[in-house]
């Protein structure tokens, strides 16, 4: 029985978290895990072995770009992909996150099919890159 498809959501708005989850559970065969903060989310992927990681920038205590570096430095991280979901536009935070290891963006707000697309894409093995 193959692996189901493990999404690390970091995010710490409840209503993004819960809105972002929903439609992630509506495509069936992901298993989605919330955490509101970095340092956890960077002690949860060692538990989980996620197979995507949605990682806010802005978050309290650890930030997301912070987050990804340590994420990036852990063997089992090296090819799982981690998007950047911010409300951050500028291209300073673009490249910080890139330089951290960050696979690409989606930029809030975001539309849910692009979500949606982004996850079948992953699923089939495909590796896009989102980066507005």
């Amino acid at each position: 029985m193959a692996e189901p498809f493990r999404i690390l959501l970091v995010e710490d708005e409840p209503i993004i978290r819960e809105l972002v989850r929903t439609m992630l559970d509506e495509q069936g065969a992901v298993e989605v895990t919330c955490i509101g903060d970095g340092a956890q989310a960077v002690k949860k992927a060692r538990e989980l072995r996620p197979s995507l990681v949605l990682l806010d920038i802005v978050l309290p205590g650890m930030d997301g770009i912070t987050a990804c570096r340590f994420l990036r430095a852990e063997p089992f991280m090296e090819e799982v992909p981690i998007y950047m979901l911010t409300a951050r536009v500028k291209a300073s935070d673009h490249e910080a996150s890139r330089r951290a290891g960050a696979t690409g963006h989606i930029e809030k707000p975001f539309k849910g099919t692009e979500l949606m697309a982004l996850v079948q894409q992953l699923r089939k093995g495909e590796r896009p890159s989102l980066g507005r």
